[in-house]
């Protein structure tokens, strides 16, 4: 198969993160005879800096002509301590979404099995956890109007959504829920926000179409209590933008660091792959960041976004392999010897 990836590194340890995850991919291409052309582009304070916009229509060109997006993190810290910044890095990613029409962001949460005593979880809190977030990702308060009155002393952020931007991410959710335990979760608010009222009721109207799938519904700031309590009592959960911000970031660090865990955003058209950490702007440069959340990012592209499922079983073998003999960096090393980011790329790739 031959494959067309844009590669959209970004700021901060995105660079280093995706060398190693093109590594991994170039050599499971080479093993299960596949081509791929990646096609670099610029995103983020990166592309601000060369061209004033975090998101160009250049870039947007070729991550609309690939197969598949592999991003790494954008964000650095001149911009977030700038209140005044008149171009975020952050706005290339929202734009991004919107124009490439990724609207359901997919974060599967799982253990590993050498790793569950890193967790600032007891054991037996979150042993056998497996569970998957589908995030709406181009509606609600990110993308509602926003502004400033009384001279800039009160402001504003409308949260709107309508019932197709609900069905669609929805849709998603149950057809996982039908190829796992058939247990799916709506989180919402609806005791307190219109918004949610309609996220439940659209959600109940269609559970006569999959009579297999039990429903639960659960408000955000229970499902926010449970996740540190029983992670493992969900399966599929579905939310919308800022609650899935949110309850993911809280989530993640069940497996005992955020530099394990996979995401992909899909839509209609192009899908993209990234590590649901930032950019860790403070160690760029120093060949310490863990890029395994990355190079599972590349095994669910070829996954998910390919269909290629023994390229993606491969690699995610061999990244167990690297944790049960702790082949892993700072984060992760503890007291015992910690590899460097290319370290543990070159052992990932000679392992394979």
């Amino acid at each position: 198969m031959k494959l067309k990836i844009a590669l959209l590194a970004g700021d901060g340890i995105g660079p280093e993160i995706t060398d190693q995850a093109v590594k991994v991919s170039d050599t499971i291409a080479k093993k299960f005879g596949h081509e791929i052309t990646w096609r670099p582009a610029l995103t983020g304070a990166a592309a601000i800096d060369a061209v004033g916009d975090p998101y160009p229509d250049s870039t947007h060109e070729i991550c609309a002509s690939s197969d598949a997006v592999l991003f790494g993190a954008i964000g650095l810290p001149r911009f977030d301590n700038d209140p005044s910044a008149p171009v975020r890095p952050e706005q290339g990613l929202l734009k991004m979404r919107k124009k490439l029409g990724l609207f359901a962001n997919i974060r599967p949460t799982f253990t590993f099995p050498s790793l569950i005593d890193k967790s600032p979880l007891k054991r037996e809190r979150i042993e056998g956890t497996d569970l998957v977030f589908f995030r709406e990702l181009t509606g609600g308060i990110y993308f509602g109007e926003k502004g400033r009155r009384d001279g800039g002393e009160t402001a504003f952020d409308n949260c709107v959504y309508s019932r197709f931007e609900v069905q669609r991410l929805a849709k998603k959710g149950f057809e996982m829920a039908m190829t796992r335990s058939k247990r799916l979760c709506c989180v919402d608010k609806a005791n307190v926000l219109e918004t949610s009222r309609l996220w439940r009721e659209t959600v109940q109207a269609m559970e006569k179409e999959y009579p297999d799938v039990e429903v639960s519904y659960e408000l955000v700031d229970a499902v926010a209590m449970r996740l540190v309590q029983w992670p493992n009592s969900y399966d599929v959960l579905i939310t919308e933008n800022l609650f899935g911000d949110i309850l993911t970031d809280e989530a993640s660090v069940i497996s005992g660091s955020m530099g394990l865990m996979p995401s992909a955003s899909v839509g209609s058209k192009v899908s993209l792959f990234e590590p649901i950490h930032g950019s860790y702007p403070q160690a760029t440069g120093l060949d310490i960041a863990n890029p395994l959340a990355t190079i599972l990012s590349a095994a669910m592209m070829f996954e998910t976004g390919f269909g290629l499922h023994q390229e993606g079983a491969a690699i995610r073998e061999v990244v167990n392999k690297s944790l049960e003999e702790g082949i892993v960096t700072e984060d992760l090393a503890g007291d015992n010897k910690a590899y460097k980011t290319s370290e543990v790329g070159e052992w990932l790739v000679n392992n394979l």
